[in-house]
């Protein structure tokens, strides 16, 4: 049997040691047949930036229970795209993103003025490593971006934004995302699972919400809905547990929803 990595391997390695090589990579393959490697996780450009050597390690030791190749081709990122990550934390997918869309693209690295005490500096630490990244401040039901979007993404956020203390009018939030998009643009949310017919009532206590509420919600702001993936379902989550609890946290239920607003 052949030992050794396997064609393409060696590559990838040694691009993600060389991230301007990567980056020039990662557009070259993707511009090379974007419509099928838009939906394909395996697809080297993909895999490229998730071997990305500035990830943090904390991040990568993650990635087995994030799916992030997966999550790359649900949300059909390609070159040259512009991304609102929204509240995009130590950014994890900020990086991802960054890669893929190349020197031509730019990743909006949005943070809630209610929170930018906090995550500001994370954010301008994401910017300062990747040219293609800038952080943008303001309200979430009053968000602007200066160049039409083609994907806004929300990973485990949603649900906290329909908790009374954040103050934030979240259907007015989805309106202004689709404002903010191109037509044919996404909007690709993930968020942890609550119990049948909980719908939002669980969001400060849990920190969850029912996948059927928040679709009913999107779609009430115009947006069609446009697909799901399971990549980081688990069906063992019984969704009774906060997803801070130790014995599920980093393993809950998840929901992965693509909206696109129409042409």
């Amino acid at each position: 049997m052949p030992t050794g990595p396997r064609p393409g391997q060696q590559e990838i390695k040694e691009f993600a040691m060389k991230p301007h090589l990567l980056a020039a990579a990662v557009a070259a393959v993707l511009l090379s047949g974007a419509p099928a490697l838009a939906q394909d996780a395996s697809a080297p450009a993909y895999q490229a930036a998730v071997a990305d050597a500035l990830r943090p390690a904390d991040e990568v030791a993650r990635d087995p229970l994030r799916h992030p190749a997966e999550m790359l081709a649900f949300a059909q990122v390609k070159p040259g795209q512009r991304i609102a990550d929204i509240r995009p934390g130590a950014g994890y997918f900020t990086r991802l993103f960054a890669r893929v869309i190349g020197e031509d693209g730019h990743v909006y690295a949005f943070v809630p003025n209610r929170t930018a005490e906090r995550e500001n500096p994370r954010a301008d630490a994401l910017a300062e490593a990747y040219p293609n990244v800038s952080r943008v401040n303001g309200d979430l039901d009053a968000m602007a971006f200066d160049q039409p979007l083609d994907l806004v993404f929300m990973s485990q956020e949603y649900h906290d934004f329909h908790i009374p203390r954040f103050g934030v009018d979240v259907a007015k939030m989805n309106a202004d995302i689709f404002k903010a998009l191109k037509p044919g643009g996404l909007y690709v949310v993930i968020d942890h699972q609550a119990a049948p017919g909980a719908a939002n009532t669980v969001v400060e206590t849990l920190h969850r919400i029912e996948g059927a509420q928040l679709r009913k919600e999107v779609e009430a702001a115009g947006f069609v809905f446009d697909g799901e993936s399971t990549a980081v379902a688990n069906s063992a989550d019984d969704h009774s547990l906060n997803v801070f609890d130790e014995a599920i946290r980093g393993k809950t239920d998840q929901f992965v929803y693509r909206f696109r607003k129409p042409n």
